[in-house]
């Protein structure tokens, strides 16, 4: 069933309250949105309403981690990286223990348009040295990524949709940190997505079957640290390796695939993904806008193989 990860960051974080009593709650007047409100009506003692002040609810959480505490703040992701220098020095140069938690992300917000869109967010959070960085795939890796950063230690980023996605996993998936997941094999082209455009990716590679194009697709849900392993085993594999995220070309999922490519012979790498600044539309038109949908990743997909071939026939 069809879920937003936030809603299931939201049930995670309920339920991760009665078997963590050092996890605390802080918000800046989104409880709705930000799916924090459960967590605050059961936890009153342990939910903190900062108002409309995210810079100062980062500067409150790294106090209260450094005291002990392991906080998760929870605003919009173009809210909260818009307060950069207070996570830069307040949570990454203090080492403090902070689930920074953003959603809303990408152009799949829809009509809030660019002012409320996070497109640059996991190029800021991946450029802090030991913050690592999660965008689930749908509802079920999102509740078990939550459960992950109840126990894991240090700065961390998770990125999550307002939107609704389409189940991947089923109950008994088990979130393993920085592994990649293999969805779906392919011998002609590697597809690496991240977040809420996996599953379209998944349907890309059923129309390009059809065009006899042998597409695999890939699951990154750890953008920082990334599976260099699986992704080195996909490049040795393939040869062409398509990243798709919703989320700007630079510094996302395509950046961190090829920085973890760098050096290896023989692999060609397109980065797709969002290129503008993003707008107010429905979700499915900006998709379909962006070329982020299943039809657009597969024109995408054809291109970069055309382009492979044109520069092979030319060699």
């Amino acid at each position: 069933m069809a879920k937003a990860t936030r809603a299931a960051f939201g049930e995670a974080l309920l339920r991760i309250g009665g078997t963590h009593d050092r996890v605390v709650v802080l918000d800046a007047d989104l409880a709705g949105s930000v799916q924090t409100r459960k967590f605050g009506d059961a936890y009153p003692e342990r939910f903190f309403q900062m108002g409309i002040a995210e810079g100062n609810m980062v500067g409150v959480a790294a106090g209260m981690a450094l005291a002990g505490l392991c906080p998760f703040v929870a605003s919009f992701a173009c809210f909260l990286t818009g307060r950069f220098e207070q996570i830069r020095m307040s949570i990454g140069y203090n080492d403090a223990n902070v689930r920074v938690v953003g959603t809303h992300s990408g152009i799949g917000i829809g009509e809030d348009g660019y002012s409320q869109m996070a497109l640059e967010d996991m190029a800021l959070m991946r450029a802090l040295p030991n913050m690592v960085v999660i965008q689930p795939a749908d509802a079920i890796e999102a509740d078990r990524a939550t459960a992950f950063l109840a126990d894991y230690v240090g700065p961390a980023y998770l990125r999550l949709t307002r939107q609704k996605v389409e189940d991947l996993f089923d109950e008994n998936y088990l979130f393993e940190f920085g592994s990649g997941v293999e969805l779906r094999p392919g011998s002609e082209l590697s597809i690496v997505a991240t977040g809420g455009v996996v599953h379209h990716a998944l349907r890309a590679a059923e129309r390009l079957s059809e065009d006899g194009i042998d597409a695999g697709v890939t699951n990154i849900h750890t953008i920082k640290p990334i599976d260099e392993a699986l992704l080195r085993k996909l490049a040795a594999s393939t040869g062409r390796i398509l990243t798709v995220e919703d989320h700007g070309i630079v510094g996302g999922l395509g950046s961190a695939v090829v920085e973890a490519l760098a050096g290896v012979p023989g692999v060609a790498t397109k980065i797709h993904g969002v290129k503008s600044y993003g707008e107010s539309g429905c979700e499915a038109d900006l998709y379909a806008k962006h070329k982020l949908d299943a039809g657009g990743i597969a024109e995408v997909a054809r291109e970069f193989m055309r382009e492979m071939e044109g520069a092979k026939a030319s060699d």
